[in-house]
């Protein structure tokens, strides 16, 4: 009819058969395989770093390190410390009480600290702790000290009062305190060196007229 209007004809939809979807395809069993693969890789390296730690590896290097260390100490020391000069040569003496006393580290003349046991003059220099001023037998510096260490007594009345009097022979003196007197001979002549011997003084002016004596 003319002067009718029509409607625009619509067109079909498409059916949703037709439509195309692009859906990616999952391969079955991809994740798998990569979980395995770490899994391995992981035991392979802890296996690699259980192997390095075997007792053999550990001892060898122990002694690695001990070796290094001991050559840089010794490369060290030997750098920084000069040698120590030789100790000066001992003079063998013969001592009287009077000459022997000044020997007790605390006289002018001489620092060294010198005791007589049983006619040996023993340089105990090197044990000032015990036996300088404020060690514990500093009553035997410079003296005869036999009889006091026989009997384990630090006191004065063990030693000779009278320098000019013969030496104490220790004839009154028992086996049990014969026997500590011996052990401590013992120490000194292992600890410390004998410098001279001790005499009385009659002695040693019976000795400077032979000529056997020395000052």
């Amino acid at each position: 009819m003319h002067g009718q209007r029509t409607e625009p004809r619509l067109r079909k939809p498409t059916s949703p058969q037709h439509l195309t979807t692009s859906t990616p395809s999952r391969q079955p069993g991809r994740m798998d395989y990569v979980e395995q693969r770490i899994q391995q890789e992981a035991l392979q390296s802890s296996y690699s770093t259980t192997a390095l730690l075997t007792p053999l590896n550990l001892v060898l290097a122990t002694a690695l390190v001990y070796s290094l260390y001991k050559t840089l100490l010794s490369s060290s020391a030997g750098i920084s410390t000069p040698p120590s000069p030789p100790p000066p040569p001992t003079v063998f003496r013969t001592y009287t009480p009077h000459t022997l006393l000044p020997f007790n580290g605390t006289s002018d003349r001489s620092s060294r600290i010198y005791l007589a046991v049983r006619g040996r003059v023993f340089d105990v220099s090197r044990g000032a702790a015990f036996y300088g001023p404020q060690g514990p037998y500093a009553n035997f510096a410079g003296r005869d000290a036999s009889r006091g260490l026989a009997l384990g007594s630090f006191d004065d009345h063990v030693l000779t009062a009278d320098l000019d009097a013969d030496l104490d022979p220790l004839l009154d003196l028992g086996p049990d305190e014969l026997e500590a007197l011996a052990g401590w001979e013992e120490r000194f002549l292992e600890k410390y060196d004998v410098v001279g011997r001790l005499v009385s003084v009659r002695e040693f002016d019976a000795l400077r007229k032979d000529g056997s004596g020395r000052d």
